[in-house]
């Protein structure tokens, strides 16, 4: 009986290893499932939640709408009006939110990360904090996300979230307008805001959560590599993504980008490591087009449990917020 145990064992052991071996060949032979590990747009947590009804996850100031950046492409957005609002918005229709936005409040579009969708947890409490500090909060699922229709790609989620900015400015007057991107969300902030500036519409600020270099980088770095020490884990792995045209080169656009930048980090963050944060910054604090523009690096201690999710926990973060915004504020007015 033992030998037979033995011999099972011994078959399984060598099942893993020639699937460990044939994985990396898979992925260079068909780019498409690096594309869909970097995306992960496939993972909709919470499964059950119905994106029409964002009261459903306690967003009872929330309106849901559908924009459509390009054809065949329609994307799923939430609205959430800032705490002064609140009482006014019950049993509002789509026209009235859309005409809030020229309230005289600041307006955030927040960009997340992969997997998921809109109405993840932590990005539904992130909301929830904004929206209680006087924030319009505005997001959306890139195409391919959540009930978002459409294939995702780096040169598509951009273009979304252009047609989203563009779709605010058009509603929110002299408003402030920030962007927050999150984890890969930070790879479209900085895509977009590129664009932005390049077209001399800048926002008035780039918030950063979580982010990374650039995507080559992030994935050798990403503790899901088990392949990192493999031979040739380059070539196998990271020249598929470039090879699908993924770059989210945060360190590249940011040497384009004129507009306050503030980024914030947690030490322990287990998916997006600190150092790229912080090399991020680096690469920013000394780029000429950040000259007239406050950069700013806010790290989360690893005492503090944030991990790559749970800043907005944080009781500093109003503080950190009011510091930094109201001085792009001031420099909107100015």
């Amino acid at each position: 009986r033992r030998y037979g145990l033995w011999f099972r064992l011994r078959k399984l052991v060598l099942w893993l290893l020639g699937m460990y071996i044939a994985i990396p060949f898979l992925v260079k032979l068909c780019p498409a499932i690096q594309a869909k590990l970097v995306f992960l747009n496939f993972v909709r947590v919470p499964y059950f939640i119905d994106l029409k009804r964002p009261q459903d996850q306690g967003l009872n100031h929330t309106c849901n709408y559908y924009l459509q950046p390009e054809e065949d492409v329609t994307i799923g957005v939430w609205h959430t009006v800032p705490a002064a609002l609140w009482k006014n918005a019950r049993g509002k229709d789509q026209l009235w939110f859309e005409e809030a936005l020229g309230s005289s409040h600041p307006v955030i579009l927040y960009l997340h990360g992969n997997a998921g969708t809109r109405g993840g947890d932590h990005r539904v409490e992130l909301y929830k904090v904004l929206s209680s500090l006087g924030y319009h909060v505005v997001t959306f699922d890139y195409r391919g996300w959540g009930d978002s229709v459409g294939s995702p790609s780096e040169r598509g989620m951009t273009y979304d979230a252009l047609h989203v900015f563009d779709w605010i400015k058009a509603r929110s007057g002299d408003n402030p307008v920030y962007i927050w991107g999150h984890s890969l969300g930070t790879g479209v902030a900085t895509n977009l805001v590129r664009r932005l500036c390049e077209r001399e519409t800048p926002p008035d600020a780039l918030i950063l959560e979580s982010p990374f270099t650039n995507i080559r980088e992030e994935a050798r770095s990403h503790p899901f590599s088990i392949y990192r020490y493999f031979p040739g884990f380059d070539w196998f792995f990271l020249d598929p993504i470039t090879t699908s045209g993924i770059k989210f080169a945060n360190d590249e656009n940011v040497k384009y980008i004129s507009c306050s930048l503030l980024i914030l980090h947690a030490e322990d963050d287990p998916v997006v490591p600190f150092h790229l944060g912080k090399k991020l910054y680096n690469i920013a604090a000394t780029s000429r087009s950040f000259r007239d523009y406050k950069v700013q690096f806010v790290p989360f201690h690893t005492d503090l449990g944030y991990r790559h999710k749970y800043i907005y926990r944080s009781p500093e973060l109003p503080r950190i917020l009011r510091e930094f915004l109201g001085k792009s504020e001031h420099e909107h007015h100015h």
